[in-house]
């Protein structure tokens, strides 16, 4: 009886100890504690393709669900730091060498379990061709009711990508 009632106690310390551990970024994320004032801006220039690099947009696509209160932030890194942020329906655009890339968004979130929602994609970037991602929120609903929401980050094709930055504003993010 006193093996069993150790053995409990001893796995419970262990389970509290893990979530004391902070949790190591991915990498192709920046450090998890890292935070950014996002809002879309209107007026800024066009990102100009630069020679011998990429661009790349990141393009936040969001739907309010219903009784929703708040707009997320996402924050995108790549190759292991974070690069800005987005703020509903908004994009970030940025250049990147050739070469083998992971991109990673994030939610920025005062609630745990929303700030545990990470999405990543992978990328061979060429010079002077331009790629299109797009960072989604999505609800799964189960009887009509919100269950869960899910983070999701892929490549779109050059016509839906332009479509969406023409529609969008450009995202100005600064860390807090």
């Amino acid at each position: 009886m006193k093996s069993a009632l150790t053995l409990v106690l001893l796995l419970t310390a262990f389970a509290y100890a893990q979530d004391a551990i902070p949790t190591p970024a991915p990498a192709a994320c920046g450090p998890l504690d890292a935070k950014f004032d996002a809002q879309a801006e209107t007026g800024r220039p066009a990102a100009q393709l630069e020679p011998g690099k990429a661009l790349v947009y990141v393009a936040e696509v969001f739907t309010k669900a219903p009784g929703e209160l708040s707009n997320p932030t996402l924050r995108v890194g790549m190759d292991g730091a974070w690069l800005g942020a987005t703020r509903t329906n908004s994009y970030l655009a940025f250049s990147v060498e050739p070469g083998d890339h992971h991109l990673c968004t994030s939610w920025q979130s005062r609630l745990k379990r929303l700030s545990k929602l990470a999405a990543f994609a992978g990328f061979t970037a060429e010079p002077g061709k331009v790629y299109y991602f797009r960072e989604r929120i999505t609800y799964s609903s189960v009887g009509g009711n919100t269950a869960s929401m899910n983070l999701d980050l892929e490549r779109m094709n050059p016509d839906e990508g332009q479509y969406l930055v023409a529609s969008y504003k450009p995202s100005t993010s600064h860390p807090k």
